[in-house]
């Protein structure tokens, strides 16, 4: 099977954050902005698969400033890493204000996806080729993250989990 470049997978999003999108306090709510992140992950796995994906799992998303009614949503995603028929999907969610001229970093995750076939089986996917210096980075520390989620779904056992072994022994000798 053929590998495919990050860029290839490359999403971009926008939406503009309404009244309906809104809490109480007119922040954006936290569960539509989920939302949007699994569409636009979605789609950027459904590139680099050209095929059907389900969402598997949702890493840590991280709420660092809360995004306004009238702001407008861009979220960004692109495959980190393919393995058998799996894939990780990095985001980065960004808010800008247009009347004010700001664009800041509001949110980022990890999506994880599997590819189905006609039946509903997991399917094989092409590999992932790394291309800049950040694309290897984050390719070769999706297995410390993917390790990391199979021990937390109870998938692996925490002995065989050799490259968050690595990381740590790595901290060990540094200090």
């Amino acid at each position: 099977m053929q590998e495919k470049f990050a860029k290839a997978s490359y999403t971009e999003m926008n939406e503009l954050v309404l009244p309906n999108d809104t809490n109480t306090f007119g922040n954006l709510m936290g569960g539509r902005l989920l939302y949007w992140m699994d569409i636009c992950s979605a789609m950027a796995a459904q590139k680099h698969c050209n095929n059907v994906v389900v969402t598997a799992s949702v890493d840590n998303v991280s709420f660092k400033r809360p995004v306004k009614l009238g702001d407008v949503v861009t979220i960004k995603a692109q495959v980190t890493r393919a393995f058998n028929t799996s894939l990780e999907v990095r985001l980065e969610v960004f808010a800008q204000n247009l009347p004010k001229g700001t664009n800041e970093k509001s949110n980022e995750a990890y999506y994880t996806f599997v590819a189905l076939d006609e039946q509903g089986k997991p399917k094989a996917i092409p590999l992932l080729k790394p291309e800049t210096e950040n694309e290897l980075k984050l390719y070769n520390e999706a297995l410390q993250r993917r390790e990391l989620r199979l021990i937390l779904a109870g998938k692996l056992d925490p002995e065989h989990a050799t490259e968050l072994k690595n990381l740590v022994n790595l901290f060990d000798h540094k200090g």
